[in-house]
C-alpha cells in the first residue's frame, strides 16, 4: 500500500514538473502547438481522401460537412453483384438496380462488381456509361467485389483457395452463388439477382422464395446478418460441392437446406408462412413466369400500350425474374417490341430504357 502511494506521489510530481516546464518555455510551447495543428490538418486531409471514395461524385462547397455514403457494414440494404470481369453492366442489370433504387428510395442499394479494382471514382469516365448512370441515383452505392476478402472468416475461405476456376464448368454462377451467401452472412439485408426487375418496394425480413411447388431459388433472398440458416448453407456449400452440376450450390442448395430447416419435403405446404423465423414466399412474388416459359417476357406484340391487364396479372409480384441464363448473350429486342420486357423497362427503369437503341 505504501509503495503505491509513493508511486502515485512521484507520478503527480512528474506531471506537475512537465506542465510548469511547458508554461515557462514559450518556444517549446509554440512548437508543440504547431505540431498539434499539423496533426489536425493531416487528419482532416486523410478524412477527406477516405470519404471521397464514398461520395457520389458531387462537388461539395468548402466548410460544409462531407456526407459519407452508406456501407453494408453499418447500413444493410438491397444487394446486387456481378461476378464477371465486365465493367459495363448489361441493360438488364442496370434496369434491375435502377428499379430497386427507385422503388426503395430510403434504402441503400449496393452493387458489388468484381471488375472494379481500386477506387470506384476511377470508373466514372464517359466510357463507363452504366456506372455513370447508376451512380446518378443517390441511394446506389457501387463497391468492388473481392471474393478472397469476402470469403475470409467463412467456411468458403478454404474452398476458394483450393478450387481451380479454369476447370469449373459453371464458374461465374458458382462464384456468384458463394458470394451472395457470404454477403448475407456478413452484412445482412436483401439479395437480388441482376435479372430481377423490381415492381414493388421491399421490406427487410428473413425470406426465401419458391421457384415452383417443389423447389426454392436463390435469386431473391433476405436475411439478418449472421443468420444460422445462412451459416448452414455456407457449410453445405463446401461439404456437398459439385461444380459440374448446375444449381448444386444455388437453388438446389437452398431447397435441400430449407427442407432440413423445416423438417418436411412438402415445401408447398409452407407457402407464405413463417417457418422457424423464415417466411417462405410463393413463386408469384419473384418467379411469376417459370423458366420453362421464359420467352414470354420477350414475345413481341403482347403489350398494346395499355397496362391494366399487365398490372392485374402481376399485382402480387414484387419483382420479375426474367431468367437471363436461358437466353445468355443473345441480342433480344426491347424497344419497340411491344413485349412485357419493354413495358417493365419503360415503367420501372426509364433512365435505362432511354439509353437502349432499337
Amino acid at each position: 500500500m505504501k509503495t503505491c502511494q509513493i508511486f502515485l506521489l512521484f507520478s503527480l510530481t512528474l506531471v506537475f514538473t512537465i506542465i510548469v516546464y511547458f508554461v515557462l518555455n514559450p518556444s517549446l510551447n509554440k512548437l508543440l502547438l504547431r505540431l498539434n495543428e499539423f496533426t489536425i490538418t493531416l487528419a482532416n486531409y486523410s478524412a477527406k481522401l477516405t470519404s471521397s471514395d464514398q461520395m457520389s461524385g458531387q462537388v461539395t462547397p468548402e466548410n460544409t460537412m462531407i456526407v459519407r455514403r452508406p456501407h453494408p457494414t453499418t447500413e444493410p440494404g438491397i444487394m446486387f453483384l456481378q461476378s464477371s470481369s465486365e465493367l459495363n453492366p448489361s441493360p438488364l442489370a442496370m434496369c434491375s438496380i435502377e428499379s430497386a433504387a427507385r422503388l426503395n428510395p430510403n434504402k441503400p442499394v449496393y452493387f458489388f462488381m468484381k471488375a472494379i479494382n481500386g477506387s470506384v471514382p476511377m470508373y466514372r469516365g464517359p466510357e463507363y456509361k452504366g456506372i455513370l448512370l447508376l451512380s446518378s441515383f443517390k441511394n446506389v452505392v457501387i463497391l468492388p467485389l473481392n471474393p478472397k476478402e469476402l470469403f475470409s472468416d467463412t467456411p468458403l475461405a478454404g474452398w476458394h483457395e483450393k478450387v481451380d476456376p479454369s476447370k469449373e464448368r459453371h464458374w461465374l454462377h458458382v462464384l456468384a452463388d458463394g458470394c451472395r451467401l457470404a454477403l448475407l452472412w456478413k452484412y445482412g439485408g436483401i439479395y437480388l439477382d441482376t435479372d430481377i426487375i423490381s415492381l414493388k418496394p421491399l421490406e427487410f425480413r428473413n425470406f426465401i422464395c419458391a421457384e415452383s411447388e417443389h423447389s426454392a431459388n436463390n435469386a431473391a433472398l433476405g436475411f439478418n446478418r449472421s443468420h444460422s440458416f445462412i451459416e448452414s448453407c455456407l457449410r453445405d456449400f463446401v461439404e456437398k460441392y459439385i461444380g459440374g452440376v448446375w444449381g448444386q450450390q444455388g437453388p438446389r442448395l437452398i431447397t435441400r437446406m430449407l427442407k432440413k430447416w423445416s423438417g418436411t419435403d412438402k415445401l408447398q405446404s409452407l407457402f407464405n408462412k413463417d417457418c422457424n423465423g423464415i417466411v417462405y414466399l410463393s413463386n408469384n412474388w419473384f418467379y411469376p413466369i417459370p423458366y420453362s416459359n421464359w420467352g414470354r417476357y420477350f414475345r413481341k406484340n403482347t403489350w398494346n400500350k395499355t397496362s391494366n391487364e399487365i398490372e392485374k396479372e402481376f399485382s402480387k409480384t414484387s419483382g420479375v425474374h426474367v431468367w437471363h441464363y436461358m437466353f445468355g448473350n443473345k441480342k433480344i429486342q426491347i424497344k419497340e417490341s411491344k413485349s412485357l420486357i419493354e413495358y417493365f423497362f419503360s415503367k420501372y427503369c426509364p433512365s435505362t430504357y432511354e439509353t437502349i437503341s432499337i
